[in-house]
């Protein structure tokens, strides 16, 4: 398994249940491809650089997970199939798995 960023740009339309639904779909394909979840980091609404679709705003979601890379393709094909998703960016972080630091314990 190794480490992955997925970064997500919704459509500011998109309704927040809606965006709840998709990102639980996106999460379940992660799980039921034998992945894990590390940090499901919501960035909320931002302004954009440039136009995407003619809108200035979008909704930024970034997956951080444990997985095979048949995972992130199916999870990619997901990602391309979701309407009220404006563009996506995958990036592998390391060839190891993530590991979150445990807390120190007390002597």
């Amino acid at each position: 398994m190794r480490h992955y960023e997925t970064l997500v740009l919704f459509s500011p339309e998109l309704a927040p249940e809606n965006r709840q639904t998709i990102l639980a779909t996106f999460t379940g394909v992660i799980e039921r491809e034998k992945g894990e979840i590390v940090k499901l980091d919501d960035w909320g609404m931002r302004d954009l650089a440039y136009p995407v679709k003619k809108q200035m705003r979008g909704y930024f979601v970034r997956l951080d997970y444990n997985a095979v890379n048949t995972t992130v393709a199916e999870l990619e094909r997901n990602i391309r199939i979701s309407d009220g998703i404006f563009k996506f960016s995958t990036v592998k972080l390391g060839d190891e798995p993530f590991v979150a630091a445990a807390a120190p314990q007390e002597a």
